[in-house]
C-alpha cells in the first residue's frame, strides 16, 4: 500500500478508500479516488503513496485519549503503543496530486474556552504490543518523580513532523512523555521507532510540548 506503485491499470485499497488507476491512449493514466480525478502523462515515473500527519484543517496538535488511564510507579517508565490517525499524500515526482483522510475525522478543544486550541482527536487503548491499525505511535512514559503518576491522554505536536512507513503500516516518530509535577512534557523525537522503516521528512526532533491542561 505505502510506497511506490506502477502507473498502470490496477486499484490500491487504503483503509476505507480505494484508488483506481486506468491506462488510456497516448501514455495517459487516469487517477480516480472518490470524486477526485487526475490525468497523468506516464513518463516512467511511479506513483507514491505516503503517510502524512493528520493536520486536517490546519491544526498543529493531535490529542490521543487513552481508553483507560496508565499508572506509572515512582522513578520508573512504561513503554507502549497507541492507535493514531494518519492522512494520505499521493505524489508523482515531488508534486502532490491528492491528499485525503482515512477513517473518521474528529476534533476537540484542548485547554480552556478562552485560551484553548482546536486539535485532532482520537481515542485508543494503550497497547503493550504493536496494534494492527494503519497508524501507530510508540510512547515511552517516564515518571522521574518520587510519587505515583497517572496519565489519561497525550497531546502530540504534529505540524512538520516526519513520518515512517512499511507495507500497510504508518508510524509516528518515537514519542517520549515525561511526567513533571502535574504537567507532562511530550518530546516528538523525530526518530523511527524501529529499524527498516522508510522515512517521509528529515527525521528532526520537534520542540518539546508541555501539557498544561
Amino acid at each position: 500500500m505505502f510506497g511506490e506503485h506502477e502507473l498502470k491499470t490496477h486499484f490500491i485499497k487504503i483503509g476505507d478508500k480505494k484508488i483506481h488507476l486506468l491506462e488510456e491512449k497516448n501514455d495517459m493514466v487516469r487517477y480516480r479516488r472518490d470524486d477526485r480525478e487526475v490525468l497523468i502523462k506516464n513518463k516512467g515515473e511511479k506513483l507514491k503513496i505516503l503517510p502524512a500527519p493528520p493536520i486536517g484543517y490546519g491544526v498543529r496538535l493531535l490529542m490521543i485519549k487513552f481508553r483507560e488511564p496508565v499508572v506509572v510507579p515512582p522513578r520508573d517508565a512504561i513503554g507502549g503503543f497507541v492507535e493514531a490517525p494518519v492522512e494520505i499524500d499521493v505524489k508523482v515526482g515531488e508534486l502532490s496530486i491528492d491528499h485525503f483522510i482515512v477513517g473518521r475525522e474528529k476534533y476537540a478543544l484542548y485547554g480552556t474556552l478562552e485560551a484553548g486550541v482546536i486539535c485532532r482527536y482520537h481515542v485508543s487503548p494503550f497497547h503493550t504490543e504493536e496494534p494492527g491499525s494503519i497508524g501507530v505511535a510508540k510512547l515511552v512514559v517516564s515518571n522521574p518523580s518520587p510519587e505515583w503518576k497517572s496519565l489519561e491522554r497525550v497531546v502530540i505536536p504534529i505540524r512538520g513532523t516526519s513520518m515512517y512507513y512499511e507495507g500497510t503500516k504508518a508510524y509516528y516518530p518515537l514519542l517520549v512523555v515525561t511526567i513533571k509535577d502535574h504537567a507532562p512534557e511530550v518530546n516528538n523525537t523525530g526518530r523511527a521507532l524501529k529499524e527498516g522503516l522508510e522515512a517521509v521528512g528529515e527525521g528532526l526532533s520537534l520542540p518539546n510540548f508541555l501539557m498544561r491542561w
